[in-house]
């Protein structure tokens, strides 16, 4: 008796040298999405530093403004300081006046000057007298405040007069100053370092 065998083969699929370049693995795609990540952050990264360095610059200007405001203001306080001492010094040139009628020296006019949108004389303030206070210099006009042909004859007339009342020291009554109290317009100009200028007027009386 014969025997006979029987083999069962499983068929297997046949795969072609083609076939595994066909599909990209699962690294190429790691890869690629690490890459896109990168230059996403690159990008923010960027906008940032942007951001920081316009914010840096405008901190920068604000505090530069800040210092120079600073400092225009700390030259203008100085120069009113200084302007005291023009007022204090025509003061006590009105007071030692001679003759109130007739203009002397290129700082003081007999009658009320001409002025201009500002209330200021339109005199040549570069004629008159200079008092030097530090890095400041101080230039003073003095003008009396009456109108008309001179010599005043009528000063009540003429003339812008004071008269407050003041208290008499035994009746405790009031009575006015002297009509003849005349008023006279001190104009001080001070020029400082950076460009400073400074206007400073004072009314006094005299009489």
């Amino acid at each position: 008796a014969s025997r006979s065998h029987h083999c069962d083969r499983d068929t297997l699929p046949h795969r072609g040298a083609g076939d595994s370049a066909a599909q990209p693995g699962a690294g190429d795609q790691d890869v690629k999405t690490r890459h896109d990540q990168s230059g996403v952050t690159m990008v923010v990264v960027l906008v940032l530093l942007t951001v920081m360095l316009l914010g840096g610059m405008a901190l920068a200007r604000m505090t530069e403004v800040g210092t120079l405001a600073a400092g225009n203001a700390a030259f203008r306080e100085t120069s009113l300081q200084a302007s005291e001492v023009g007022v204090n010094t025509a003061f006590a040139a009105v007071q030692a006046l001679a003759d109130e009628n007739t203009n002397a020296g290129g700082w003081y006019f007999a009658s009320q000057q001409a002025q201009d949108a500002n209330g200021v004389p339109t005199v040549d303030f570069n004629a008159a007298p200079e008092v030097v206070v530090g890095a400041y210099r101080v230039r003073y006009v003095v003008d009396r405040v009456c109108t008309g042909a001179m010599p005043v004859t009528e000063p009540l007339r003429q003339c812008l007069v004071k008269q407050v009342p003041q208290l008499e020291s035994a009746t405790n009554k009031e009575k006015p100053d002297p009509p003849t109290a005349r008023q006279f317009r001190i104009t001080v100009r001070v020029m400082g370092p950076k460009d400073t200028q400074a206007w400073v007027q004072a009314l006094i009386t005299k009489g």
